[in-house]
């Protein structure tokens, strides 16, 4: 693994293990020891990945791990955006490779990308303390089954690619947007970009919820990066998190 020169001009580290539990937990641990980043933690195989709450992520070797640790990016009511740079800042890299691939993937709330509309990657955004730890994870070669969205690898949708021909391409991209965001003071031009690349953008969507699903059109993410749902009676509804399970094509 190695960072695009870009990201090594603008102060980013690397830190690269062969197997480790976690790339977000170990950069959590870092964070707890002193370090101040911007450091990128990757793995070539993880033990104990997780993505959203609490679910395992599966970690093969042949997929790219990778975990960014920043110190004070934003006041603290920012850092759920991240989770949006990010996704935009991965989407640059992984279609800048190949003319047309842009067409072909598209963002999906609030933090996955798709490759034909399958699952192909995820991000999870932690904070503790000053810290916060943006992790990717980049279906490269292997991708799991029986998923409640269906799920891919970019092998299988004809990408040949491999996790560090997608890390450094990241690293760049991610200085970029994270330029654009300008800690949280310019975060309507990073949802612009989003919903500009966005899945199911004005069509029914069906959420799943910490207290149940919901049905209704996806109109939209407000300007706190929240999915704005509206019903069928034209209620409005903003939703911090969920899991989109399907929306119609």
């Amino acid at each position: 693994m190695h960072l695009d020169p870009a990201a090594a001009a603008a102060g980013m580290r690397l830190t690269a293990f062969d197997t480790t539990g976690s790339t977000n937990s170990e950069a959590l641990r870092l964070a707890r020891e002193g370090e101040r980043g911007p450091l990128w933690i990757t793995a070539g195989r993880q033990t104990a990945g997780r993505g959203r709450r609490g679910r395992t992520w599966v970690s093969e070797p042949g997929n790219l791990y990778a975990s960014l640790l920043l110190s004070d990016p934003a006041p603290a009511q920012h850092w759920p955006e991240l989770s949006l740079v990010a996704a935009l800042a991965l989407h640059d890299a992984v279609t800048a490779r190949i003319p047309g691939l842009a067409s072909r993937v598209l963002l999906k709330w609030p933090n996955d990308l798709l490759i034909d509309r399958n699952k192909f990657a995820g991000i999870l955004v932690e904070g503790e303390g000053a810290s916060v730890v943006i992790g990717i994870g980049v279906n490269c070669l292997h991708h799991p089954e029986g998923t409640d969205f269906p799920a891919t690898d970019l092998a299988t949708a004809g990408v040949r690619t491999t996790p560090e021909g997608v890390f450094a391409p990241l690293t760049r991209a991610m200085v970029n947007r994270l330029g654009q965001w300008q800690h949280g003071t310019n975060f309507n031009a990073v949802r612009a970009d989003w919903l500009a690349r966005a899945h199911g953008l004005g069509k029914p969507i069906r959420i799943r919820t910490g207290e149940g699903e919901l049905t209704g059109v996806f109109d939209g993410i407000d300007d706190a990066g929240r999915l704005v749902l509206r019903s069928a009676d034209g209620t409005m509804q903003a939703l911090a998190a969920g899991d989109v399970l399907m929306a119609v094509r």
